[in-house]
């Protein structure tokens, strides 16, 4: 009887741990980081490129192309999600041929295990499945009837601070949507590559370190061949 025990509670514990894994387990981010400086400070955020390839492509092409520069968040929903409105017909600014082309693609919806969390960032679209264009939503909040309906693309990695400025901008009711009684205008973006940092990183330490080996040899020149 007391073998079966220790069996079952070991079966237990490793199935707790089973679980712990899968929930705690997010997927890696690639290297670029795309910045929104938008009314409220800055909003920085990364992709998710092995969950939803195609989706990461579209959006990274949009920034890219300055496609959301002058755009806004149409949406703020506190403690649920502050949407982007669709390139196509948020931004202020007039759109070149590339940009529109981009922005009305429909993309293919790819779906995952990823949970809505806040942070997540997830495709907007209509009841078609395959609907996407280039609205998306960050999470403020947990959303767990967003699971495996929505795509999941990314998640903000910096700027936390401004979606909660987000939250207290005062809002009003249209239907469905609680939307800011002001536009909250995305200012311009940019992007950049982690790994290109990294790199720039290494090199700086790279020169430091031949500057202060030159700067000894000279000494011990000096000093042994006067």
């Amino acid at each position: 009887m007391g073998n079966k025990r220790i069996l079952i509670v070991g079966l237990a514990c490793l199935a707790l741990v089973s679980i712990v894994k899968a929930l705690s387990h997010e997927p890696e981010l690639g290297s670029a980081r795309v910045v929104f400086q938008t009314s409220y400070g800055d909003i920085e955020f990364g992709f998710y490129p092995t969950v939803a390839p195609k989706t990461v492509d579209h959006i990274f092409k949009l920034v890219r192309l300055g496609g959301y520069n002058t755009n806004h968040f149409f949406r703020v929903d506190k403690g649920f999600v502050a949407q982007v409105a669709d390139v196509a017909s948020g931004r202020s600014a007039p759109m070149n041929e590339e940009q529109r082309k981009e922005a009305e693609k429909k993309i293919v919806g790819e779906f995952s295990d990823v949970k809505h969390v806040r942070g997540i960032l997830s495709m907007g679209r209509y009841d078609d499945p395959n609907s996407a264009q280039s609205s998306f939503s960050m999470l403020l909040g947990n959303a767990p009837h967003l699971d495996r309906q929505y795509a999941v693309f990314g998640k903000v990695t910096k700027g936390d601070e401004t979606l909660s400025k987000l939250e207290e901008v005062p809002t009003r009711r249209e239907g469905i949507f609680v939307m800011p009684t002001e536009r909250i205008t995305i200012l311009s973006t940019y992007y950049y590559d982690t790994k290109m940092e990294s790199c720039e990183e290494e090199r700086s330490v790279l020169r430091r370190r031949l500057q202060a080996s030159f700067v000894e040899v000279e000494r011990q020149r000096m000093k042994c061949f006067p």
